[in-house]
């Protein structure tokens, strides 16, 4: 016997899932399945979140590429802590 499963999604989550179910040629309800056997037999989740960069670091790495492009404000390759130290000071 199978049972209803009612739970509220992001409309544009639920269009993704389902493309992408087709595409593979299988139900969602089967990936939906297998994600909750997942969570009961390992008693976890996993919740991963792409990591952005702060504006201010992104500013910071957009500086830097320009910088690498140009030959600024480079410094190194270093072979020892003698040397880094003398390119720090100078």
């Amino acid at each position: 016997m199978k049972t209803v499963l009612n739970v509220k999604i992001d409309p544009k989550l639920k269009k993704e899932s389902q493309k992408t179910a087709k595409e593979a040629g299988i139900p969602l309800s089967l990936v939906v399945n297998s994600a909750l056997r997942r969570f009961v037999a390992n008693r976890s989740v996993l919740i991963s979140v792409p990591l952005k960069p702060s504006k201010w670091l992104q500013k910071v790495l957009k500086e830097t590429e320009k910088d690498l492009k140009e030959g600024k404000n480079i410094e190194g390759p270093f072979c020892s802590v003698e040397e880094f130290m003398k390119g720090l000071k100078s």
